[in-house]
């Protein structure tokens, strides 16, 4: 069985070394990327999943998602947004987004989130 494809996408160097430590652990092939070059990443990669920060220091998650979520060939790809704001709930609702986790999370939460959109 081939590795499922995660694509994270956030501007917090530790952040992203943290959840490519933790799920390349439970197998899975990470794509990682620091800043808005996402939406050519997915195109380039077809990641099973994303996980999508709100902000990053040159784009904007929610647009990210929205951009995602309305185009034929990326509709299907679950995201999963990742932000330590305390609406992260509304905002990942409002773009369209599949999931969110609140940071900091728990490595349970994380691993429980991404293996339900990877199943």
């Amino acid at each position: 069985m081939s590795k499922k494809k995660i694509l994270v996408a956030d501007d917090d160097l530790a952040i992203l070394d943290a959840i490519e430590l933790i799920l390349k652990d439970e197998g899975y092939k990470i794509e990682a990327v620091v800043n808005g070059q996402t939406i050519q990443k997915v195109r380039e990669h077809m990641p099973d999943l994303i996980l999508l920060d709100i902000w990053m220091s040159d784009a904007d998650g929610r647009d990210i998602c929205k951009h995602l979520k309305s185009t034929d060939a990326t509709k299907h790809i679950p995201i999963i947004i990742c932000s330590a704001n305390r609406h992260t709930k509304l905002i990942a609702k409002e773009a369209g987004a599949d999931d969110f986790i609140l940071k900091p999370f728990e490595l349970e939460d994380l691993i429980a989130t991404v293996k339900k959109y990877t199943k």
